[in-house]
């Protein structure tokens, strides 16, 4: 029993498959009333029946021949535009109409599915009038312009069909751009041409100069910097020691028999030293001084000087042998 069900069973799913792929045909069922006959062969033209036939559930608004006259002498896209807003994407027959609570009710058409309505173009406004049930386009301040007239033909819950009186017109529907085609790709940009290869060889680009080194300066001397060994007569203590006489030391002490030896054993350098040293304190003042002079005044400076130390030296040595003489 269960092997004799089972083929049955699958049978029965691919008829209710079926069925619900192709829940209607727009063309067929339009094609049963003659006084829809142009409005059917519009739907057909456009490529909107082919549409309307791949939804699951719609409303259709249909125009007798008498009301679609005005449509007829229009451009094909405008004409399918406008009659895409009378296909409602949802199911409404006159039953349902009457039971509505609110006094007006917005729903969505197959125009707002294209992808090009503005603002409130793909919906559409029923009302519940004294006059019956009005039809007109959600757009603000669009009037109620179709009334319905009778229920043409019903599937429930697939397809209704309702007449109403005349075209439901989208503000500004006409003035929009047409949708691309479908499966129409963009054009790739175009590459701009490549320049033509030219046989002069590029110019190398330009070397950077290298910046002429400024000549340095030489660094100005120091305070501290070593004077040029020039010898010069020392101030304050030299010049007191000038008034010795240097002729009567020197004479009287020429008989001392170790006048020389000891004279050439004194440690001259120290003196040296300290007249040097103070010497390099004004060196400078004195070079400069000396500056433009005669080499042989210099020379005769630095005797003088020397014969005073030779002199201050004699007389020291004079009087401690005079104090270790015997008496």
């Amino acid at each position: 029993m269960d092997s004799k069900a089972s083929p049955l069973l699958f049978i029965a799913l691919l008829c209710l498959l079926s069925s619900t792929s192709t829940a209607f045909n727009i063309t067929k069922i339009l094609a049963q009333y003659p006084e829809f006959a142009n409005f059917n062969d519009l739907l057909s033209q456009s490529g909107l029946a082919q549409e309307m036939n791949s939804r699951q559930t719609i409303t259709v608004l249909a125009l007798d021949n008498g009301s679609i006259d005005g449509l007829s002498g229009r451009p094909l896209e405008i004409a399918k535009r406008i009659l895409s807003a009378h296909v409602i994407l949802d199911y409404y027959d006159q039953l349902k109409l009457s039971k509505l609570q609110k006094a007006s009710t917005i729903v969505t058409t197959l125009y707002q599915a294209s992808g090009i309505a503005d603002d409130q173009q793909g919906f559409l406004n029923i009302s519940r009038t004294a006059e019956g049930i009005k039809f007109g386009s959600a757009m603000k301040g669009a009037p109620l312009v179709a009334s319905l007239v009778k229920s043409v033909y019903t599937q429930p819950y697939n397809i209704s069909v309702l007449q109403v009186t005349e075209p439901i017109e989208t503000p500004g529907i006409e003035n929009i751009a047409p949708p691309p085609p479908p499966g129409a790709a963009a054009a790739p940009p175009k590459k701009a041409p490549a320049p033509a290869p030219t046989s002069k060889t590029p110019a190398a680009p330009p070397t950077a100069k290298t910046p002429a080194k400024s000549p340095s300066k030489a660094p100005a001397p120091t305070k501290e910097e070593p004077s040029t060994p020039t010898e010069a007569p020392t101030e304050g203590p030299a010049a007191a020691d000038a008034d010795v006489p240097a002729s009567s030391p020197v004479a009287a002490d020429a008989d001392a028999p170790a006048s020389s030896s000891v004279a050439d054993e004194t440690p001259a350098a120290a003196p040296a030293k300290a007249a040097s040293s103070r010497m390099h304190v004004g060196g400078a003042a004195v070079h400069t001084s000396l500056s433009g002079k005669s080499k042989m005044a210099v020379r005769l400076l630095t005797r003088i000087r020397t014969e005073l130390e030779s002199a201050k030296s004699t007389a020291m040595i004079s009087t401690k042998v005079s104090t270790i003489e015997p008496d």
